[in-house]
């Protein structure tokens, strides 16, 4: 799968609640990568995202996975889920498929965009929305709920 690139600034802010502030302020400096990474795998879990093994490690902010999941969009959207947290720049996906699919497209979102203009752009047809809604659930809880910055699963259409 490879190395996919973030907005730095932008995203979920795992890392600037107090607990994890608190945290990372009494940890050695050789702890806090871990801590980190136990955050993003906490995210990972609360999401209810589907793997069969997984291992997040970070390094400033790249983040590093490995692991094994079933399907291509398992692998992908655990790679959106701690790519779209403030401070991280770009996620290694290294996991592995079972049974590989043809892999997503990602659209970073830009100011004015919308799920329906981005379905015209790719797709050719902005009723296709719900498609690439569905492809980021539970990233997404609301079509009209993206931000400028946010990188977006767009799968290939099914036949």
């Amino acid at each position: 799968m490879g190395l996919i690139s973030f907005m730095k600034g932008v995203g979920e802010n795992l890392f600037g609640s107090k607990d994890e502030e608190t945290k990372v302020a009494q940890a050695k400096p050789e702890e806090v990568e871990p801590l980190r990474a136990g955050a993003l795998l906490q995210k990972v879990k609360s999401l209810g995202l589907a793997y069969k093994n997984l291992t997040i490690k970070t390094a400033g902010s790249t983040v590093v996975l490995e692991g094994e999941v079933d399907k291509q969009e398992d692998a992908e959207k655990i790679a959106l889920t701690v790519g779209n947290v403030t401070g991280v720049e770009q996620v290694d996906n290294r996991i592995r498929v079972t049974a590989p699919k043809p892999e997503a497209q990602y659209h970073t979102v830009e100011k004015g965009d919308s799920l329906s203009k981005i379905a015209g752009k790719f797709y050719g047809d902005v009723m296709k929305y719900p498609v690439i809604f569905e492809a980021n659930k539970p990233m997404l809880k609301d079509p009209d709920l993206i931000y400028p910055g946010q990188v977006l699963r767009i799968p290939p259409l099914e036949s």
